[in-house]
């Protein structure tokens, strides 16, 4: 499971600041920020070891892609890689609308995916998703302001979106229109532990894990290996 929360062209000094936790298993390789060339295109962000893809990342041209799961009983067998895309998008010239409705062809290959995709020089943002199951994908341009991006639709209630969405406006009303001291943002908001009252949980899967997964940083035991947040941040352009 995966939180982001970000500020887009809402801001003086950030035409986007995004702070994102990416929520895996600790025995996952996993290789930390760095730049790294694709195809002849320089991206910079983290990347998984195991399948080779990643979940936020940036091109020197001002693009940014970034991923969330969603949170679903049932697996796709033999699906697409979901961490391609980001990749996909940033190596493509196309807009962010044109590359979402590019994947409308097969979308269904993948599993259940949220994705932010923006391109800063041209002011341009789309979210696209391939859940709920069945249904068409699901794209829509991301208007100027404060968002969270959970394991449900951009902006769903959920508790721990509902939390950080609360605490993100509180520190960016502390900062108003100075420079924002972005240790002290992820400190306070991302390495949040506080869990969400059972009784607002979705009910998709065993209470139990839905209850480790409540909070904004996830820190659990499993019977095999820790699952633990790991926390990004990016600010103004690449």
């Amino acid at each position: 499971m995966c939180i982001a929360a970000f500020i887009w062209q809402a801001h003086p000094l950030y035409p986007l600041l995004l702070l994102q936790n990416r929520d895996e298993y600790h025995n996952r390789p996993t290789k930390p920020v760095a730049w790294w060339d694709v195809d002849g295109c320089e991206i910079l962000g983290g990347r998984d070891e195991v399948a080779g893809g990643t979940w936020l990342a940036c091109s020197r041209q001002g693009r940014v892609a970034c991923l969330t799961n969603v949170l679903e009983l049932h697996h796709l067998p033999k699906a697409k890689t979901r961490g391609d895309l980001p990749i996909l998008f940033l190596k493509s010239t196309k807009s962010p609308m044109e590359f979402a409705q590019q994947l409308i062809t097969d979308a269904h290959q993948y599993k259940g995916f949220n994705l932010i995709l923006a391109d800063i020089p041209s002011k341009s943002m789309v979210y696209a998703s391939n859940r709920p199951k069945g249904d068409d994908i699901n794209i829509q341009q991301v208007s100027p302001g404060l968002h969270v991006l959970s394991n449900a639709n951009l902006d769903s209630p959920c508790p721990k979106a509902l939390r950080l969405r609360k605490s993100f406006k509180q520190m960016l009303n502390k900062y108003g229109n100075n420079e924002v001291m972005v240790k002290e943002m992820v400190e306070k908001l991302m390495e949040d532990k506080v869990k969400a009252d059972k009784s607002k949980l979705p009910g998709i899967c065993a209470l139990e894990w839905e209850f480790e997964l409540s909070s904004i940083f996830v820190e659990t035991d499993t019977p095999l290996v820790k699952f633990r947040s790991k926390f990004i941040e990016r600010k103004k352009q690449c």
